[in-house]
């Protein structure tokens, strides 16, 4: 619903505050993702988000990972009504089911943003924030591929949700904080609706396309399983370049004598 939407997003941006708290991350840089201290005040030419992002390889890195979080979340989708329609002719069973997976997704989403997001930025680093749900979708695929359950895709689904929402959300938000107000407020609109949006609807006309083609569920499945791999490399170099650069800051503080 909107209203559960509405807290998961709010939710997810405290997780993003706590965990940038624990990690000693900082905000402001440049576009690039260098850190600068000073912002200034936002205007200009409310366009200009396109010309950062296309400029910037950072920004460009982190659109790429918002392009895999909407083409594994469609894939998923298309699979999902697919399997509980064969499942459930009674729409009222459908939506008893849907309503559930909806209760659990939320009940371990709060657990996982009080308990383990702060934690796991802290002691183990925003790089393992970016992975863990590609890696949970390269072996939920594989698994999809070789049994086509729908007991295996709503665990996958559950998987999925709960991993975006309590560590890929925070995770992002982190990722903003490394650069100025202007960039960060400008560049994550056009990521965050643009980008998003179109990889959804054009990642939808591929799915469709291919199952046109006469591709089984298996082969999506895989197709799908390939995406998270590629998932999994752009979140690590994310993770790697926001990590390096909070192992360094501390160093360029300290005074020499």
């Amino acid at each position: 619903s909107a209203q559960s939407a509405a807290a998961q997003g709010a939710a997810a941006q405290a997780s993003a505050a706590q965990a940038s708290a624990a990690s000693g991350t900082s905000a402001a840089s440049s576009g690039g993702g260098g850190r600068v201290r000073g912002d200034r005040p936002i205007g200009g030419n409310p366009f200009a988000g396109f010309t950062k992002v296309l400029t910037s390889p950072y920004l460009l890195g982190i659109a790429l990972f918002v392009v895999f979080i909407a083409t594994v979340n469609t894939i998923l989708y298309f699979e999902q009504m697919r399997l509980v329609e064969a499942a459930f002719e009674n729409t009222a069973d459908r939506t008893r089911i849907f309503a559930r997976v909806d209760w659990i997704v939320q009940t371990l989403t709060v657990f996982c943003q009080v308990f383990l997001t702060g934690r796991i930025a802290s002691k183990l680093g925003l790089t393992t924030l970016l992975i863990i749900v590609p890696v949970i979708m390269i072996g939920g695929f594989l698994t999809l591929a070789a049994s086509g359950t729908l007991i295996v895709l709503l665990t996958v689904f559950v998987a999925r949700r709960v991993g975006e929402y309590a560590f890929v959300r925070p995770a992002r938000e982190m990722l903003f904080s490394r650069v100025d107000n202007e960039t960060k407020y400008k560049a994550k609109n056009v990521i965050d609706v643009p980008v998003y949006r179109g990889a959804d609807a054009l990642s939808a006309q591929v799915n469709a396309a291919i199952q046109g083609a006469g591709s089984s569920p298996a082969h999506i499945a895989l197709i799908g399983a390939g995406v998270a791999v590629a998932w999994l490399v752009n979140g690590w170099m994310l993770g790697r370049k926001a990590d390096g650069e909070d192992a360094r800051a501390p160093r360029a503080s300290t005074p020499t004598s």
